[in-house]
């Protein structure tokens, strides 16, 4: 069956990029001819009006700022269908023909003794056009899995094996239940018949495995999968075989919790990690995280020991040229102002200093150093004239952590949860800071080590500034940058 596809859109001027009127998730990525192109899950959240299910877009780009919309290339099936909903899978090249290989997702089929889940097959020559394989859907053979979670294939040529492996979110049949999440394995030599073998990873760790993606840097195999058992976050695991033992970094994540089901790819050169910054219910701060949201790119980056580290992608980072006249108005402390550098001295007490008023869309970019024993310090965002409420990206040296803050907040707890990110931070060593903005959309990088995607709702505009928190610290270079 040929999907319909929907005539190709125009460059979007979305920063980070969402489909007009609808929502994306769980993007795949492929690289050919000096583009990405970028497949995702298209999720209207109106049934009424669009009917129930997801389909497979496409958009594409070469440079994470401008997008090209390609429309609909996997179409939803029918409430009959295996693939009312298109969920997530992988897409590769075998002799001059592309596959896709994507989960077809069907809720109602329980109800009639079916399997919930299967792998379908869908083939193209141009990466725009593709045709389903209906025949080549398989299911798990439920001796050793679970029947109904079988999702998120993810293909790659074995050159050791001489053979196609699939990997799959799968769970096993027996165990307790919250740990029998697993990396199912499947092999091929034709892309069409599959066997199902053991377990690629079975670590007893979590519910389930959502899209597994493994790709080689130098000597280390790196294993990225998403899980939602203790908190929606990405993992990731090291190992120098692809038998493993997959061995969990001192931080084992690329982002924080508003970054979910991120895969990776590579341009040949650099490699990154495409993830969605999930929208919340109501378009309030207190409200619930919700599945979808915009598309968010990091560049990944292999550390000495083979850690991995992410950074804003450089098309990104230059896209703000323009640096706005930025000066400080002191409002609390002790502050000295010496060219581009700001000192503050509040060892006992609290000291803040603001700036002009944010754009829209705005990078916010320096250095950050602090003595010792200082409590936090950092920056400040949209904050309101009563000079109290707003947001903070604030760093935490004693507990040596980053976090985004709101204020004023409800509950007892000392900042927005589940928005910190670990770090080792010490005393006189400068920090530097890069802050993203794009409307709701906010992403902070600390020292090419540490990235964290938040939502800005109550406050969509205010001014900016920085401050220090029992402690002192200094600010270098400081500025707000615009397109």
């Amino acid at each position: 069956m040929l999907s319909r596809v929907v005539k190709e859109g125009i460059f979007m001027k979305n920063l980070f990029y969402k489909p007009k009127g609808a929502w994306a998730g769980d993007f795949i990525p492929y690289y050919k001819d000096g583009r990405f192109r970028i497949f995702y899950l298209h999720d209207w959240r109106d049934k009424e009006n669009h009917g129930e299910g997801t389909a497979w877009y496409q958009v594409s780009t070469d440079n994470f700022v401008d997008y090209k919309e390609h429309g609909e290339m996997i179409s939803r099936g029918k409430i009959n269908e295996q693939d009312l909903y298109v969920f997530t899978g992988s897409v590769i090249e075998s002799d001059g023909l592309y596959h896709i290989f994507y989960t077809g997702h069907n809720p109602y089929f329980p109800q009639q003794g079916k399997p919930t889940q299967g792998v379908m097959h869908a083939i193209s020559q141009d990466l725009e056009h593709w045709i389903k394989v209906e025949e080549d859907t398989f299911y798990s053979p439920n001796d050793i899995y679970e029947i109904h979670d079988w999702r998120d294939p993810f293909v790659f040529w074995n050159e050791d094996e001489n053979e196609f492996w699939m990997l799959l979110a799968a769970r096993l049949k027996e165990g307790p239940s919250r740990r029998r999440g697993c990396i199912a394995l499947c092999a091929s030599r034709d892309l069409k018949k599959w066997e199902v073998r053991e377990p690629f990873w079975s670590p007893s760790l979590y519910y389930t495995h959502e899209c597994p993606d493994l790709f080689k840097i130098g000597d280390w195999w790196y294993l990225v999968y998403s899980t939602f058992s203790e908190r929606h976050i990405t993992h990731y695991r090291m190992s120098k075989t692809l038998n493993g033992s997959w061995i969990a970094p001192t931080n084992d994540s690329f982002d924080g919790r508003a970054y979910y089901a991120a895969k990776t790819f590579s341009d040949g050169e650099k490699r990154y990690i495409f993830g969605w910054n999930p929208t919340k219910e109501g378009n309030r701060d207190e409200g619930k995280w919700q599945w979808g949201g915009n598309l968010v790119v990091h560049e990944i980056i292999q550390q000495p020991d083979g850690s991995l580290s992410v950074k804003i992608p450089d098309t990104i980072d230059k896209k703000f040229s323009i640096c706005h006249s930025n000066t400080f108005d002191i409002l609390e402390g002790n502050w000295i102002i010496k060219n581009k550098e700001i000192f503050a001295n509040a060892k006992d007490s609290y000291a803040y200093a603001i700036a002009g008023d944010m754009a829209r869309k705005c990078k916010i970019e320096g250095n950050i150093a602090f003595d010792e024993n200082t409590y936090s310090c950092g920056i400040i965002l949209r904050l309101q004239e009563d000079m109290d409420s707003g947001y903070y990206i604030r760093l935490e040296p004693k507990h040596n952590r980053l976090v985004f803050d709101l204020w004023p907040r409800k509950g007892d707890c000392p900042f927005a949860v589940e928005l910190e990110r670990p770090i080792r931070l010490e005393a006189g060593q400068p920090y530097n800071i890069k802050i993203v903005i794009d409307d709701t959309v906010g992403i902070v990088y600390l020292d090419e080590k540490v990235a964290m995607n938040f939502r800005l709702y109550d406050f969509p505009k205010g001014k900016w500034g920085i401050f220090v928190s029992e402690g002192t610290a200094k600010f270098d270079n400081i500025g707000l940058w615009v397109e």
